[in-house]
């Protein structure tokens, strides 16, 4: 009902930024809230950030002042502006849309940051 494409991963040095993007098709009138998790080797898939319909916004702790969630619904699409990364945000960023009853994912995009 919802197809989430993502764009934007890469691999980009200590320090620099990325912006990842997530395009939605389908029901999109049934989103309550779009997100971006991540999940790194050997951890636990987590929120890193989250943005509903009325515009609030959630941030995972540690991405805090670094990491900035936006949407345009005229192009039907949530972004993730991601700068000063650090190492330790190398993972595979997933987009999600939440209809509340049904969560639909993106397929993922692969955040390397290294030197």
């Amino acid at each position: 009902q919802v197809q989430l494409v993502e764009s934007g991963g890469g691999l980009v040095q200590p320090g620099g930024s990325l912006r990842l993007s997530c395009a939605a098709s389908g029901s999109i009138s049934s989103i309550y809230a779009m997100g971006w998790y991540r999940q790194a080797p050997g951890k636990q898939r987590e929120l890193v950030a989250r943005i509903t319909s009325a515009g609030s916004t959630r941030y995972a702790d540690s991405v805090k002042g670094r990491f900035t969630i936006s949407r345009d619904n005229a192009k039907n699409t949530v972004y993730l502006q991601m700068n000063s990364l650090k190492t330790e945000d190398t993972a595979v960023y997933y987009c999600n849309a939440d209809q509340r009853m049904v969560v639909y994912w993106g397929q993922g995009t692969q955040v390397t940051v290294s030197s």
